[in-house]
């Protein structure tokens, strides 16, 4: 499998991760989702924004167009439904960006500036693993904030997504 490949597989792997986390989220106990907690981000909704903030930010650089943020994270966050579309049109957007890149685009460094400060400068690759990774690392963090709930979520491993869902 080449670099597009595995970064496509990565990209429907999150969508579909998205997926299980806002479900289990949306159905958990009224006030449960935002209720606050001992997090970074104050409560499981507010976590979620964050991601698709970097999400955001991110397709933003890929595209060379301004983002409208000035920190990686917005002071409130809409109604979980409303950020649940949202996120499935930015997890639709990547997975397209993915299928419809050049391969050669893929090594191509893509500068640009952090929200707090600094310039930076990524392959387009990095940057789609990146958007990626970060995800996978928030939604550990929702997972955890679920057994003070106590709920779980459930199982969202790139191994078993490779098992039900790629090789089913």
């Amino acid at each position: 499998m080449n670099l597009p490949e595995k970064l496509l597989t990565l990209t429907k792997y999150k969508a579909w991760t998205n997926q299980l986390t806002f479900s289990t989220v949306s159905n958990l106990p009224d006030g449960e989702a935002t209720k606050p907690r001992q997090t970074r981000f104050g409560n499981m909704v507010h976590t979620l924004n964050h991601v698709y903030v970097i999400d955001d930010i991110f397709k933003s650089h890929l595209l060379a167009i301004p983002h409208k943020y000035t920190a990686r994270n917005t002071d409130t966050h809409p109604p979980v439904s409303v950020l649940w579309e949202k996120q499935k049109e930015m997890d639709q957007w990547y997975i397209d960006y993915v299928q419809h890149l050049s391969e050669d685009k893929f090594s191509e460094i893509v500068e640009f500036e952090f929200v707090d400060g600094g310039e930076g400068a990524m392959s387009r690759a990095d940057i789609i693993l990146h958007v990626v990774n970060h995800g996978t690392y928030h939604r550990g963090l929702i997972s955890d904030m679920m057994y003070q709930v106590p709920t779980t979520i459930p199982t969202n491993d790139f191994t078993v997504y490779l098992r039900d869902v790629v090789n089913n």
